[in-house]
């Protein structure tokens, strides 16, 4: 072999080899950043504590392998300048500018980050020249004060701080408003900016659009609304079946934000594979010929199926809410109904094109729509069948049951009020037929002569 291929290939190798471990070193171990932000009457302060790992742009001087705590002035306000417009914060839309700013080295050992109030005793403590801290291992504490108009404002705050890590690098902020309760938020940099004293209205629009994004970006709800609207040809007979749905998951949405649903890492996967069934169940019964007059009650139960799976959805967001949270669930559900009714729309218009469809018309296409959609939700429901089997399901104690007996006696009142309810509505409709009026709407399934007559 020639000398100078020997060279190459043994340059390559030496590449391959040492790849891996510069990736290795220049990834981040550390990626979370804890900051308190307390608000008084003229002044805002941000306290932060940040991984030296993240502060690659930070030279500070070393000896040996650990810092030089004695010599890093320079560097420290370096570190300063770069975390002061890496954490913004903003008054009433406006950026706030740091009026001070004094930070330390701390070993990562330190649990003074547990309390505002300890982490700001420690940082106007300096270091101790003697202190060992070793590359990449400790932190930077960090203390800035911005000057204020009023305690009042909306405040909101963003993070740039490794912003190219993505969501792999998280902020926790506790904001301490004047008097009121402080609130935790989990932030990453591509939250944008996030306001942490919304008003109210602030936190309704917000949570109206994650309504509607929610439900135009989750295939399976729309599958299930998808399956509910095969049988019928008009939006008429459409409103108790999405009533009875929209109350449904309104319940277990605002229950599970309190707190009142079961909780472990079984709870979601079991609530996925019930979504995926409540679909199969309800594209058999199209096949098979559904009650249409009775549907409502049983979309209805479905709908507290499906309102766990929506709180799951917004369990992260719940967060931006403020101390606005019901009024966040209930714009939830606003969001939710919308994209809903638009859904609805569009499917409705595609139907009426599929039925004038000679292959698809009148019965054939119920059986033919259905048995697609129940095809497709029943792979879902077996892929979804193997992660709970993984996951297991728990030992039942006693705060399980419960909680399983509390939800079980409020769907026995919700059926039972729904059965009551169906039962009141056949006499209505069984007296207006004898005084000669016809209110049902008929579904696509039903004889020709039935919508003839009709």
């Amino acid at each position: 072999m020639r000398p100078l291929t020997c060279t190459f290939l043994a340059a390559g190798l030496a590449l391959v080899l040492w790849a891996p471990v510069v990736v290795a070193h220049d990834q981040p171990l550390q990626t979370a950043v804890n900051s308190f932000v307390k608000i008084d009457p003229d002044q805002a302060h941000l306290v932060v504590r940040v991984p030296l790992d993240l502060l690659r742009a930070a030279s500070f001087p070393m000896k040996g392998n650990v810092y030089d705590i004695a010599n890093s002035g320079d560097a420290m306000h370096q570190a300063l300048v770069g975390v002061g417009r890496g954490i913004v914060i903003w008054e009433d839309g406006l950026p706030l500018h740091p009026q001070t700013a004094t930070g330390r080295l701390t070993l990562p050992a330190n649990k003074s980050f547990e309390s505002y109030e300890s982490a700001l005793d420690l940082i106007s403590q300096p270091a101790k020249p003697d202190v060992q801290i070793y590359y990449d291992q400790g932190y930077l504490d960090a203390h800035f004060t911005y000057p204020i108009h009023s305690p009042q404002s909306v405040f909101s705050i963003r993070t740039l701080l490794a912003g190219d890590l993505g969501n792999t690098s998280k902020m926790t902020v506790r904001f301490m408003p004047l008097n009121e309760a402080s609130r935790a938020y989990l932030i990453t940099p591509a939250d944008g900016r996030v306001t942490l004293s919304p008003r109210w209205y602030q936190a309704a629009a917000g949570f109206v659009v994650l309504g509607i994004e929610h439900i135009l970006s989750g295939m399976d709800h729309l599958l299930f609304l998808f399956c509910l609207l095969i049988p019928y040809r008009s939006f008429r007979g459409l409103i108790a079946v999405i009533t009875a749905f929209t109350i449904a998951h309104s319940i277990t949405l605002i229950g599970t934000a309190y707190g009142l649903a079961p909780v472990g890492h079984w709870f979601p996967p079991f609530v996925e594979t019930a979504i995926a069934m409540s679909i199969v169940y309800m594209a058999l019964e199209n096949i098979v010929g559904a009650n249409l007059r009775r549907r409502w009650i049983i979309t209805g139960i479905f709908g507290l199926v499906h309102g766990f799976g929506f709180s799951y959805a917004m369990k992260d967001s719940l967060q931006f809410a403020g101390n606005h949270l019901l009024l966040s669930l209930l714009a939830f559900n606003i969001g939710i109904e919308i994209g809903q009714l638009a859904v609805l729309a569009v499917m409705l218009g595609a139907l009426w094109l599929l039925t004038r469809v000679k292959a698809l018309s009148g019965r054939t296409g119920v059986v033919v729509l259905s048995a697609l959609v129940a095809h497709t939700a029943w792979h879902w429901m077996l892929d979804r069948f193997q992660v709970l089997r993984q996951v297991g399901l728990p030992r039942i104690d006693a705060d399980g049951i419960v909680i399983i007996a509390r939800w079980v006696l409020a769907i026995l009142i919700i059926v039972g009020g729904a059965l009551a309810f169906g039962k009141w509505l056949d006499q209505w409709r069984a007296k207006r037929a004898a005084t000669g009026h016809h209110a049902e709407p008929v579904p696509i399934a039903a004889p020709a002569e039935e919508r003839a007559a009709s």
